[in-house]
């Protein structure tokens, strides 16, 4: 298992790194990126830490601790100078905060943020086939929401982004104890929003890959 969107209390989660770690390494985890909300405020203020807590957790978990960072929120017109603030200050994960249908994401997020190359675009909302072909065009991943509300739309996600071949991730966007996927629900998340169990290997694999990749650099 691997997820690349979690929350912790260095914004709207409810547990500190360590105990967040902790209990998705007895899920078996192999890697989890902590990617708490921010926009020009506290990007910051989060990122630096979070990159110290990592490095010093990651000696004494089986799990992976990726430091993250989610831009929530932010005017289409910032995404691409934040995008790189956040890469300076040492997020190995870069979310942003899609056009999900059950908050007031102001239009334009979904290209701003693909545009601006950010690693995953979380819980989209409607995207369109122009968005889709632009992540599979710069290697982003598309997500897959096992977070209520968000995942109301994961069917339709699903379906433009495996016509434009784009890479696809499950995600919890968990927030506390109870959010955590298990590999099994994991699964259903991905079978129930039209991913065959083919499809669904191919979403971990490239998962992995991306972990590998961000960990050598």
């Amino acid at each position: 298992m691997i997820d690349l969107h979690t929350h912790c209390f260095f914004s709207d989660g409810e547990l500190v790194p360590a105990e967040h770690l902790r209990r998705v390494e007895v899920l078996g985890y192999e890697a989890v990126a902590i990617t708490d909300h921010a926009d020009s405020s506290n990007l910051d203020f989060i990122i630096p830490r979070m990159v110290k807590v990592a490095a010093a957790l990651n000696h004494f978990s089986s799990t992976m601790l990726l430091p993250g960072i989610e831009l929530t929120h932010v005017p289409p017109e910032q995404m691409f100078e934040l995008t790189n603030i956040a890469r300076e200050l040492g997020a190995k994960v870069v979310v942003a905060h899609g056009e999900t249908i059950v908050e007031p994401v102001k239009p334009g997020t979904n290209l701003a943020a693909l545009e601006a190359g950010v690693d995953v675009l979380a819980h989209p909302g409607f995207l369109t086939r122009k968005e889709a072909e632009l992540a599979k065009e710069k290697d982003i991943f598309i997500e897959l929401s096992g977070r209520k509300g968000h995942s109301l739309t994961n069917g339709h996600v699903a379906k433009i982004a495996l016509a434009a071949q784009a890479k696809l991730s499950v995600n919890a966007d968990a927030h506390g104890p109870g959010d955590f996927l298990s590999a099994d629900m994991a699964e259903k998340v991905a079978l129930g929003a039209g991913l065959s169990r083919e499809q669904y290997q191919q979403l971990r694999k490239d998962m992995k890959e991306f972990v590998r990749r961000v960990v050598g650099k």
